[in-house]
């Protein structure tokens, strides 16, 4: 082979090669079962056309036979007439007409078995074709779960890359070092603008809260006695309950204390605390 058929033979191999790697196996299934469909519907033709065939030999046997079996009747009515020339000439046309008759049922026998092939032929070929069509569903159901199954392969590849958890970790650093300026900034301006007293004393209001609701399930489980008023002998008697908070343990001390410039401010910083709790109690109420 010389240097011009080698190059040829390699340019060929190649372009075979790429046109292999650019198809696409469902387009090219789809269009092979078009080709096949296309194929089937011109053989069910041509088989229609054999059968047509084969009727048309089979009018031509029954016709010949027919006349074969007339031209019989006219010479027994040419022997009846006694007319034996006209008899026997009515007889050759009989024996011409019934060989015709015979060479025409052979061809139509022999044309019936091979339409009888082709319907079978062509019934096995509409099976097959169907049996393609099957079979594509699931030849595209399987190309369809591999590109799937690659493409998943490759973001797990690419997920499996330390650089992109490496990528995430710092960003989780960066969000807890925000939160954590946020936190401070919260702490240092709650305690320049007092508010973090008022958060105080909301704490101590809902820890009292849970202390009366503890102590009411108590009471309801039979655990501790309800709370008795105690009448106190003093210069004028007062009722007294058992269960008085710290908070307003506090507040009944510094009333009863002597009054004083130092103890009214106290007593009117806790009122005007207590009304601004009880304010921010009803608002959530």
């Amino acid at each position: 082979m010389g240097i011009v058929g080698r190059l040829t033979q390699l340019i060929r191999s190649n372009l075979n090669d790429l046109i292999s790697k650019s198809e696409d196996p469902e387009k090219m299934l789809n269009q092979i079962i078009v080709d096949m469909t296309t194929q089937f519907a011109e053989v069910k033709q041509q088989v229609a056309g054999v059968m047509a065939q084969e009727k048309q030999l089979e009018r031509q046997f029954l016709t010949h036979k027919q006349n074969a079996q007339e031209w019989e009747r006219k010479a027994m009515l040419a022997v009846r007439a006694g007319d034996d020339g006209l008899a026997k000439e009515a007889l050759l046309r009989q024996k011409e007409l019934e060989g015709l008759a015979t060479e025409f049922e052979t061809q139509w026998k022999k044309q019936q078995q091979a339409t009888n092939t082709l319907k079978n032929a062509l019934t096995l070929l509409g099976n097959k074709i169907e049996e393609a069509k099957r079979k594509r569903v699931v030849l595209v159901a399987r190309k369809k779960r591999a590109e799937a199954m690659d493409k998943i392969n490759g973001v797990m590849g690419n997920l499996q890359d330390n650089s992109l958890f490496e990528a995430f970790k710092r960003q989780e650093e960066k969000i807890n070092e925000m939160e954590a300026k946020a936190d401070a900034s919260t702490q240092l301006h709650e305690e320049q603008t007092g508010d973090n007293l008022n958060k105080k004393f909301e704490e101590l209001e809902v820890s009292r809260g849970a202390d009366l609701a503890l102590e009411d399930l108590k009471r309801k489980m039979g655990i501790t006695a309800p709370p008795v008023a105690v009448t106190v002998k003093q210069e004028k008697p007062v009722a007294v309950r058992v269960d008085v908070s710290p908070l307003e343990a506090e507040i009944s001390k510094v009333a009863t204390q002597p009054s004083s410039a130092e103890a009214e401010a106290e007593s009117a910083e806790l009122e005007r605390v207590l009304q601004e709790m009880e304010n921010r109690r009803q608002k959530r109420a």
